[in-house]
């Protein structure tokens, strides 16, 4: 453990991210070899201009570990029944091991239904029932790539889970409860807050790891933080000056916890390369 009179020891994702991929890299060879290239679709709807980038930065991942990737962009008034078919077919197409409908989608899409159509065994975001039952019960299948990337980041500084008190503030489906699951499948004692918690500080003042996922600036501060803990910020907002920042109060907390990650640079690359590893584990699976 670092002392706690010198800045927190930075966790940094987009190396952690390179180490991966030039591992997927080398398994994607591999099965090249045995004639399989993976393959991952990704569907986007509409405009949105973050999903635009997020959906760049995952087909540039594909291309630069070796994947097939195909990328298929439709109008906003695409009809869900049209999408519906759309994943019905690359459901069958042996090509696809992966498939991912970048959210959110239209209002007139409904989109759990789009979510439940797509395969569980091409599941790669991790968000069908089937996937989250998995997880729910100890059951191997595929694990929502943020709190997958924020469990390897825990893992490549070391760190031992056992009987520590994870507080995991944030309870979406995407994040906050896989998170805590995953937390608790490693023996941590795992707090869930949110935005009916009453005293949010009392508690993460205990925490030995703290995941800050609400998507809400400055959710953490440094009088919130035990010193020592490991901090983990998967918030993605924008600062009054247009600047990206997390939902931790990054400069303050640097100064107490004995770990932190960067927004951006942290968590973020994490989540496309973990989308990475479940396409490249889906396409082993088939083979």
């Amino acid at each position: 453990m670092t002392s706690h009179t010198s800045p927190a020891q930075i966790i940094d994702g987009l190396a952690l991210s390179k180490q991966l991929r030039a591992d997927v890299t080398q398994r994607v060879q591999a099965l090249k070899a045995r004639g399989i290239t993976p393959g991952l679709a990704v569907i986007l709807v509409g405009e949105n201009p973050a999903s635009q980038v997020y959906v760049r930065n995952k087909v540039k991942g594909c291309e630069d570990c070796g994947f097939h990737s195909v990328l298929e962009k439709y109008d906003a008034d695409l009809t869900e029944a049209a999408l519906l078919a759309r994943i019905d077919a690359l459901n069958r197409d042996p090509a696809i091991h992966g498939i991912l409908v970048q959210l959110p989608v239209p209002k007139h899409i409904d989109a759990n239904k789009v979510i439940e159509a797509i395969s569980p065994a091409k599941d790669v975001d991790g968000f069908h029932i089937a996937s989250a039952g998995a997880l729910m019960t100890g059951m191997s299948g595929f694990v929502p790539c943020t709190p997958y990337g924020c469990m390897k980041m825990l893992e490549s500084i070391g760190y031992d889970l056992r009987g520590k008190h994870a507080v995991v503030i944030g309870r979406s489906n995407i994040v906050g409860k896989p998170m805590a699951l995953l937390l608790l499948q490693k023996n941590a004692t795992v707090t869930i807050c949110h935005s009916a918690t009453r005293d949010l500080k009392a508690l993460t003042l205990q925490a030995d790891v703290i995941v800050a996922a609400v998507g809400k600036r400055n959710v953490l501060t440094a009088d919130m933080v035990k010193p020592g803990a490991v901090v983990l910020d998967v918030g993605m907002n924008r600062n009054p000056e247009g600047k990206l920042c997390g939902d931790v109060d990054f400069e303050g907390v640097r100064q107490v916890a004995s770990y932190i990650t960067p927004v951006p640079g942290g968590v973020g690359p994490m989540t496309i390369t973990m989308l990475l590893v479940n396409t490249l584990e889906s396409a082993e699976r088939s083979a």
